[in-house]
């Protein structure tokens, strides 16, 4: 009987049972796909992720698959922070040393990972694969449906709802309140109206829905509903608040620097998780966008099948 050894993490928090889950398998040599995705089936995360080793000629130190209980993503935010984190506390992955800088080949792209040490506290950060993408404009109506919310509760103040990716495709939209954030919940039948009223290719409709925290542009307070991917909702989810804070720097006054935000995710579910977020901006242009934090490792053990 075949065995796998594999790690639990909390990404984005440095509580216990806080942030997102991630199962992490630490070597998948061996498993095709089909049996990686009974494997994240099984843990029923939001995503699991499965390390291989690169491709030959690659200068990544390892091949990194994302999948959820349903399906295999492209890029993900959590996933990501996680399995750098991971890897960050080897001393050799694939007979390859680790150091501080590394990288991911994925489906979306090579993914650049860094990693921080402050004593015993390590987080890591990733570059989101793709530049800033900004797909088409979101009737607000279909945005209160899916989060079960009146039409007003939508806010028009700065934009409209509309798709953005650095990677993996969400709709977004901004609240009118913390109040309308707290009350969203997720509707089944309005999500399948929405993924065929604006279809992305691959991708089934996900909404992040924010708020401004005391109206700064730069602290925000989010939820993420993907229930046609099964997910009623994500704690944590770094690949949208990568594309949400990227499409905010597009409208921020500065046209060069670093900006830094930070998204609060997961409160309303009893997971609060810290999401950092920085992009930069040369000549009034975005640029590339990093995604961050800290975890917690919280199990180990074996798979057997």
């Amino acid at each position: 009987m075949p065995t796998l050894d594999y790690v639990t993490l909390d990404v984005f928090t440095d509580q216990a049972f806080g942030g997102n889950p991630l199962a992490v398998i630490a070597d998948a040599r061996g498993l095709n796909g089909a049996a990686m995705q009974r494997i994240a089936t099984e843990f029923n995360y939001s995503e699991s992720t499965f390390i291989l080793p690169p491709s030959d000629g690659s200068d990544c130190l390892a091949t990194v698959r994302i999948f959820t209980p349903v399906e295999e993503l492209p890029f993900a935010g959590h996933p990501n922070v996680g399995t750098a984190f991971h890897i960050a506390r080897l001393s050799e992955l694939f007979g390859q040393p680790v150091g501080d800088h590394f990288r991911f080949s994925e489906k979306a792209g090579v993914v650049d990972c860094r990693i921080v040490r402050d004593g015993d506290r390590v987080s890591a950060s990733i570059a989101a694969p793709r530049p800033l993408e900004v797909g088409e404009t979101i009737d607000p109506a279909v945005i209160a449906a899916c989060a079960s919310l009146e039409a007003g509760a939508v806010s028009p103040a700065n934009h409209g709802p509309a798709f953005v990716s650095v990677g993996l495709p969400f709709a977004i939209a901004e609240l009118e309140s913390l109040a309308d954030l707290a009350t969203a919940r997720p509707s089944g039948s309005a999500f399948v109206h929405a993924d065929q009223r604006y279809p992305n290719p691959g991708f089934s409709f996900s909404l992040m829905l924010y708020v401004r925290v005391d109206g700064d542009p730069k602290r925000l307070r989010a939820r993420m509903f993907a229930p046609l991917s099964n997910i009623i909702e994500d704690p944590a989810t770094g690949s949208a608040a990568g594309a949400l804070c990227a499409y905010l720097a597009s409208f921020a006054p500065e046209s060069d620097g670093e900006l830094a935000f930070v998204v609060d995710q997961g409160v309303e579910m009893g997971r609060p998780s810290r999401i950092e977020v920085s992009v930069d901006k040369q000549g009034g242009a975005v640029g590339a966008v990093r995604i961050g934090g800290t975890c917690v490792e919280m199990m180990r053990g074996q798979l057997s099948f």
